[in-house]
């Protein structure tokens, strides 16, 4: 079938909108973290599968690394345990984190990988536990965290934050031309293994990678004003500025200073996009106007 005369220039056009962004970021390296939506339903998954394997396609490295909340939430309420948060963070005995590795490690990392493989694409699970990748240590919450309103040290078990990345696996499957699809779990001097919300390590290995972008899906439009408008090509000091003023807060705080984090380490930018939305990665890659909040780090884009 061809094109009709009024689908074709549209085509063409988006074509070739695309063309300097592939020949800018080709070579480069974007560290995705996946969750949400688009980890759930159908066709989201399909179209991350694809956008992926395409981006691998144009010669840009991608490198995936999810979460699996309401995965591991749904095998504890089969099991009759009660699923217990504080600052939104699961609390973690040694039983909850069997079933996370069963469920981070195992069932959604493969669901993945499979989707991706399926689209043609070569990736590659590995959970940060794979060739020593993510040294974990126990986070703790305390009164004096502005992130949480407690009275007392609260010891959450088995969750951790990074403590430092060791990129060699990474670099080996992508020097291989494999997508690297990364389960959030490291493990600390002793052996012991600890869940890592899966923000904090996409912005580490971003970090640590140097990589071109760090891209962020989320549940939402991205980062809105009072108004409820989409904010985007922002800076550091723009975002502090919002968070003083209040219009960043609860949820949105984390991911943010985790953006911030990223290009202030050297990320040349930091982007919360929208995972409701069919292609969303490849749209905010690959467009002049994306589908989500931009935050620049030092080198102008």
């Amino acid at each position: 079938m061809s094109l009709t005369n009024q689908a074709a220039p549209q085509i063409a056009k988006v074509l070739i909108e695309a063309l300097p962004y592939i020949q800018r970021f080709s070579g480069k390296t974007l560290v995705i973290k996946y969750g949400g939506n688009a980890m759930i339903d159908e066709d989201l998954k399909n179209s991350f599968a694809r956008d992926v394997v395409l981006m691998k396609a144009v010669g840009i490295n991608p490198i995936i690394v999810h979460g699996g909340g309401p995965q591991i939430g749904q095998l504890l309420e089969r099991v009759g345990k009660e699923s217990q948060f504080i600052g939104g963070m699961r609390v973690t005995d040694s039983d909850t984190m069997d079933m996370v590795e069963m469920v981070l490690g195992g069932q959604v990392n493969k669901s993945i990988v499979t989707l991706i493989n399926h689209h043609a694409g070569r990736a590659v699970g590995l959970t940060g536990k794979d060739g020593g990748m993510i040294k974990a240590e126990k986070l703790h919450f305390s009164p004096d965290d502005p992130a949480v309103n407690v009275s007392e040290v609260i010891d959450l078990g088995h969750v951790g934050k990074v403590k430092s990345i060791d990129t060699s696996v990474v670099d080996m499957l992508v020097n291989s031309d494999f997508i690297p699809v990364i389960a959030p779990i490291g493990v600390d001097d002793s052996g012991r293994s600890y869940n890592i919300n899966a923000d904090l390590v996409a912005g580490k290995l971003a970090e640590v990678l140097q990589a071109e972008k760090l891209i962020l899906l989320t549940n939402t439009a991205g980062l809105l004003d009072k108004e409820g408008q989409l904010l985007t090509g922002l800076d550091a000091k723009q975002v502090n500025k919002l968070i003083e003023d209040g219009v960043i807060y609860g949820g949105m705080l984390p991911k943010i200073n985790c953006a911030l984090d990223a290009v202030k380490s050297g990320v040349s930018s930091a982007h919360i996009i929208d995972g409701r939305v069919q292609h969303a990665a490849l749209l905010e890659i690959f467009t002049d106007e994306g589908v989500g909040t931009l935050i620049r780090g030092g080198i102008a884009h």
